[in-house]
């Protein structure tokens, strides 16, 4: 092994605000104190409960990602273990995510994007 993955990391307009959409659907602490990052308006963390660690980076002239288009492509995606599909769409649909395709025939997953535009999935387990 070469690495321990420290946490992902999402380019974004505004880290504070993202961090708060992710503690709303993950739970946790924004910008818990932590030795390996400095804290200022550029920059925001998420320290959830199962120890997975979100950071968040302020980048002049964000693009968000669009899907499906190749010319704007994902970059990345998280996928989120729940229990009640419907009721996890509910809730992050609530808490400020975009419902990107939720088509349900023999699926398992629904895919959304955050409010910076990341595509993330919650995938019923």
């Amino acid at each position: 092994m070469i690495a321990d993955l420290q946490c992902v990391v999402l380019d974004c307009a505004d880290p504070r605000q993202l961090a708060e959409f992710y503690r709303s659907l993950l739970g946790g602490a924004v910008n818990q104190p932590d030795r390996r990052w400095a804290l200022g308006d550029g920059w925001a963390t998420l320290h959830a409960p199962s120890g997975l660690v979100l950071a968040f980076q302020r980048v002049a002239d964000h693009r968000a990602p669009q899907w499906p288009d190749p010319d704007r492509p994902q970059q990345f995606h998280l996928d989120f273990g729940v229990t009640d599909l419907d009721r996890a769409q509910e809730d992050v649909l609530a808490a400020g995510a975009t419902l990107l395709d939720g088509s349900s025939a023999g699926r398992d997953w629904h895919i959304y994007a955050d409010p910076a535009g990341h595509p993330f999935c919650l995938v019923r387990h």
